[in-house]
């Protein structure tokens, strides 16, 4: 690392002293040991959840495993995100506790994503724990931090593509809550939520969850095209990047893909996404598929799969 230059001005006769650079800030955090010691310690938790955060990528190997099998640990957690359930509604959250909890999910993150605590931490439940958040209707800045971060942690359990964790998440009904962040969240809110989505409907279960029922179909549907109209004002190439494959996904279904001959937005068909698609040539790809599988179903080709349409009863 080149050397960073002086804060102050005045020399070694000035009498400043110098500000820590980012190295020696580092080598003052406690290990991740003693910080997880420190969570059990109500005195000591607020800033032992920050530092643990925002230092999190330095433990990442270990963290999770360490925070799930420290003893107290996961309890103090789902403390801090307990104590705030009663100012979720009405809105009375404050920025400091928003962050605070914020840090905590951070920390459940880490344990989501690592391969050894993963399955632990689904069996115990602790996913729906998040769902609060994410029910909520509000969109000032500390409720979107706690959507965003308890979307976070869905997002690392379904980026592993297994069908165990989809199966569990199906079952508590996570779509429901995706879909209405997909509808009142920011556009960085919006684009992780739809990110789960995708990889929930890539799996066999996930879509056949979706295409059983009308209602559950269209309600995608038309939550991926009020997404759609709003990228035409304000654009978003990953946003679209996700919507196109999950339109994608959904005609690999014979039901649904006939329905998108008629629900599929214009904007898709008329190039109004032109100038984006050109800079992503996979995105491009899986629309041109999309509007290929359409098209074969229009034309009595069934789409991607041939056979009777009768999952939805279209």
């Amino acid at each position: 690392m080149a050397n960073l230059p002086p804060t102050h001005s005045g020399g070694p006769s000035s009498g400043a002293p110098s500000a820590p650079t980012p190295a020696a800030e580092d080598e003052n955090i406690p290990t991740a040991e003693q910080l997880v010691l420190d969570l059990c310690n109500p005195e000591l938790r607020e800033k032992t959840l920050s530092l643990l955060s925002k230092h999190r990528d330095k433990f990442q190997q270990d963290i999770g495993p360490l925070l799930w099998h420290s003893f107290g640990t996961m309890a103090a957690l789902l403390l801090e995100i307990l104590n705030i359930y009663p100012w979720l509604s009405p809105a009375t959250l404050s920025q400091a506790q928003s962050n605070r909890v914020c840090n905590a999910l951070a920390l459940l993150q880490c344990v989501a994503s690592h391969p050894d605590t993963r399955m632990p931490f689904i069996k115990a439940g602790i996913p729906v724990y998040l769902y609060p958040f994410l029910n909520t209707t509000y969109k000032t800045r500390q409720y979107e931090f706690l959507r965003l971060t308890s979307l976070g942690v869905i997002g690392a359990l379904v980026k592993v593509d297994d069908q165990d964790v989809i199966a569990y998440l199906l079952s508590t009904e996570i779509i429901p809550l995706c879909l209405r962040t997909m509808e009142l969240g920011s556009d960085i809110s919006k684009t992780v939520a739809t990110f789960i989505v995708q990889k929930m409907i890539l799996d066999d279960s996930g879509l056949k969850y979706i295409c059983t029922t009308c209602e559950r179909f269209f309600a995608l549907s038309n939550v991926l095209a009020q997404m759609l109209e709003a990228l035409v004002e304000q654009p978003s190439p990953r946003l679209l990047k996700h919507i196109i494959r999950c339109y994608l996904r959904l005609t690999d279904n014979p039901s649904a893909c006939h329905a998108l001959r008629t629900q599929l937005p214009s904007v898709l068909r008329d190039g109004t996404f032109n100038y984006f698609l050109e800079k992503d040539p996979p995105t491009r790809l899986w629309l041109y598929q999309m509007l290929h599988n359409i098209a074969m179903a229009n034309s009595g080709g069934g789409g991607p799969h041939t056979g009777p349409s009768r999952v939805m009863g279209m």
